[in-house]
């Protein structure tokens, strides 16, 4: 969506920036009446905070872990929905905390939803609650096997979200090698989601290392980068 980001209160003439609040609500006055000051620009990401709390409040409540799952994957669904990645016309990278909240919002309705928790999805969704804020989640090698689809489907919903808002950039900022680049990652998002999750760890962890690679060269300009991403899809297509 293309927005004015820099406001002006029509009440006090106090100026400040929407891609910094998420609000054009003034926040010197409290007025609504604003007016963009600058040229329409692309705007995606949100002003968000993945807020826990409650989810861990949760743990010893009555109905424990159950709730907790519940609760933290109502959380990380909201996070996930107001965030983006294109920020005052400019892209930005794929972060942990993205990808931590999109791997919460999987595990904690699955297991929400589950008749009997094992001890070792609890340990697992406990690490990733105890975390995800901060951008953490368990390595590959801490993944429960009745999880490991739940793994793939986090690389391929974070690659799906990211694709959206590169898209988008691309239009305004073409580069070809981006293009194609996530053209090949398309494909393998799909071929992900067509056996729902259930591929091996390693290609899980390769898509979305490649996406995030991908997503540092197109934010910051690093070849680097884009050289890294380049050989995890050539992995992938192995």
């Amino acid at each position: 969506m293309k927005i004015r980001g820099e406001r002006e209160c029509r009440n006090c003439g106090n100026r400040w920036s929407y891609y910094e609040t998420g609000s054009v609500t003034c926040p010197s006055c409290g007025s609504m009446r604003s007016v963009g000051v600058d040229d329409h620009t692309e705007h995606t990401d949100n002003p968000a905070t993945l807020d826990l709390a409650a989810a861990r409040a949760a743990l010893d409540g009555p109905d424990g872990i159950e709730e907790a799952a519940r609760s933290a994957a109502d959380a990380a669904g909201e996070y996930v929905r107001t965030r983006g990645f294109i920020r005052g016309g400019e892209m930005q990278p794929l972060d942990a905390t993205f990808v931590a909240a999109v791997d919460l919002r999987l595990v904690g309705n699955e297991l929400a939803r589950s008749l009997r928790v094992e001890d070792e999805e609890q340990l697992y969704f406990l690490s990733l609650l105890r975390g995800a804020d901060a951008g953490e989640r368990p390595p590959s090698a801490e993944v429960p096997a009745s999880l490991v689809p739940i793994r793939g489907l986090v690389a391929a919903t974070a690659t799906d979200h990211y694709r959206r808002d590169l898209k988008r950039y691309l239009d305004d900022h073409p580069d070809p090698d981006a293009r194609t680049a996530m053209g090949s990652l398309l494909d393998h998002k799909k071929r992900i989601e067509a056996l729902d999750g259930d591929v091996p760890l390693d290609t899980s962890d390769r898509l979305l290392g490649a996406v995030t690679d991908l997503s540092h060269y197109v934010a910051y300009g690093d070849t680097d980068a884009l050289a890294s991403a380049r050989e995890r899809i050539d992995d992938l297509g192995s």
